[in-house]
């Protein structure tokens, strides 16, 4: 068992959109991720998501509504839901998802898709 700081394992990644895994358990991934601006929408078939905000805002937009986040506030997103993510300002990101979820769902996207299994290295 390793205990690990949230604020340090957020300081090491650089750069948006690009998921970390941090941390595996039954079957599951939690992937730690900077937003900051618009992904594209998307829909996941088989797998429920969920987002806990860490640090700063984010909204989640369905195509009927919007869900606006704050630090310690979380939202699931059911498998099927067309959904896109947003952060007006830089958005540190808790993604809870079965392994193997493409980020980007069902698209193909050359500038967010982003590779399956990206582990954090360790400091």
């Amino acid at each position: 068992m390793i205990a690990e700081s949230l604020d340090e394992m957020f300081s090491r990644i650089t750069e948006h959109w690009r998921p970390k895994v941090v941390a595996e358990l039954n079957g599951q991934e939690v992937k730690l991720v900077k937003f900051q601006g618009e992904f594209p929408w998307h829909h996941h078939d088989r797998e429920d998501e969920m987002f806990l905000v860490w640090r700063g805002g984010m909204r989640v937009e369905f195509r009927d509504h919007t869900v606006e986040l704050r630090a310690g506030e979380f939202c699931v997103v059911p498998r099927g839901m067309e959904h896109r993510t947003c952060a007006d300002e830089e958005a540190a990101v808790l993604v809870f998802e079965p392994a193997g979820t493409r980020n980007t769902g069902d698209i193909v996207d050359e500038q967010f898709t982003a590779p399956n299994g990206a582990k954090l290295q360790r400091a």
